[in-house]
């Protein structure tokens, strides 16, 4: 998309939302404003704030819904299942979690796999936990999760509202706001549930890294007595309000003055605009494509995986959590993380968390490996989910919880594409 067209849309953008907010008191300027209101919620569901032109598409809208159909049914991603578990966060969120547990020690029957991607000895007792980002859920995790099962104990969770999450409590019934520290508590609030005792290894990705960030300004006694290990994927410690989404600046600055308010707006409204995005969800599956994976070659199931965890996002939550972001710094928490093993991994071409970001955290943290995978984007745990585990396979190996060993290629294969900073 070239720089004049990219403004142009953006001022459009703008201007839809603007409208959107004026028609508020009329039910039918609502509906006629939530067509194009629903796909500018589908870039804010992405972490962008402004649109995106999309190119002429030329096959039929029913042969692109019937493809929608057959990918959802056919697609395996996001059907890992562990033990199912509940926490309540400090405000009476109910948050959903499950629990992968190892297989027992490996002898002469245990599957090769296990054996050649972390060795013949049992793991040590360390618990990965996984916190997932924005507008996804814990199945985001499905590729590092089915590398890891049976080799490590991990919890994956959904983030309050989120998943199989209940709605915040705290937003619900006292009308809060969402806060990143907030977020933080809720992981604590799982850590007791699921892994109250013995060594963790913290990974988050997006909002699940800045989760992570929160958790340890909260509780940095706890980071010193039982985390040993920390990764950090395509996130940010903050100055988020500075990010122009790959759009040009004056473009960016015109859809943030009328946003706020009109996401306010639009998660009162939350059937109508629902019903937008539906009317929109070609336009919508474009935008997600464009701001999640910068590959060409993006396996459609994958594609449409990431387009139907977003989706599922409710508009109002989508609203409420927006401005957290914008009041995100936890700059100075990274300094509970110096001196254990961390990982910081980025997409350089993410358009939503831009991989400077990942290279300002790396700067305060010198022992941390930075490792930036050129031709991907956001969702690079979903885009190169090869380059994410091998990663993540070398940081448990320095954590101590397994074994050094070889790993195998499908689950952890070093990649060229990576290279470490």
């Amino acid at each position: 998309m070239s720089e004049s067209s990219a403004q142009a849309v953006t001022t459009a953008a703008a201007a839809a939302a603007a409208s959107a907010t004026s028609a508020a008191g009329a039910s039918g300027g609502w509906r006629r404003a939530t067509g194009i209101a629903g796909a500018a919620i589908g870039v804010i569901a992405t972490g962008a704030a402004a649109g995106v032109a999309i190119e002429r598409m030329t096959v039929g809208r029913s042969v692109r819904r019937k493809a929608r159909l057959v990918l959802d049914s056919a697609g395996p991603y996001g059907a890992l299942r562990g033990t199912p578990g509940k926490a309540y966060s400090d405000d009476g969120t109910e948050l959903y979690y499950e629990v992968d547990d190892p297989d027992p020690a490996p002898d002469a029957t245990t599957p090769a796999r296990r054996r050649r991607l972390f060795g013949r000895r049992s793991p040590a007792p360390v618990t990965v936990v996984f916190s997932h980002g924005y507008c996804l859920n814990q199945d985001s995790w499905h590729f590092q999760r089915a590398a890891l099962r049976g080799v490590v104990r991990t919890v994956h969770w959904d983030q309050r509202s989120h998943g199989r999450s209940g709605r915040g409590v705290a937003q619900t019934e006292r009308g809060e706001p969402v806060t990143i520290e907030q977020l933080g508590q809720d992981l604590k609030a799982v850590i007791d549930a699921a892994a109250p005792e013995g060594p963790i290894v913290l990974v988050g990705h997006s909002m699940g890294g800045m989760t992570v960030m929160a958790f340890a300004d909260r509780y940095p006694e706890l980071v010193r007595e039982r985390v040993v290990g920390v990764a950090l994927v395509g996130t940010s410690s903050g100055r988020l309000g500075e990010v122009n989404f790959g759009l040009p600046v004056a473009g960016v600055n015109a859809v943030r003055r009328v946003l706020p308010g009109v996401l306010k707006a639009l998660g009162q409204r939350a059937e109508l605009v629902e019903k937008g995005r539906r009317a929109t969800a070609d336009l919508f599956a474009g935008i997600i494509k464009r701001y999640s994976f910068a590959s060409r070659d993006v396996d459609p199931a994958v594609a449409r995986f990431a387009e139907r965890m977003i989706e599922s996002t409710p508009i109002d939550v989508v609203a409420e959590y927006y401005p957290a972001f914008n009041d995100h710094d936890k700059t100075e928490a990274l300094a509970h993380f110096a001196g254990l093993p961390v990982l910081v991994l980025a997409g350089v071409q993410d358009l939503v968390t831009p991989s400077e970001h990942s290279e300002a955290i790396a700067d305060l943290l010198p022992d941390a490996e930075l490792v930036l995978v050129p031709d991907a984007g956001h969702l690079v745990i979903l885009e190169h989910p090869e380059v994410v585990t091998d990663r993540l396979a070398d940081l448990l190996t320095r954590t101590g919880a397994v074994p050094a060993g070889i790993t195998v290629n499908g689950y952890g294969s070093t990649s060229d594409t990576a290279r470490p900073g």
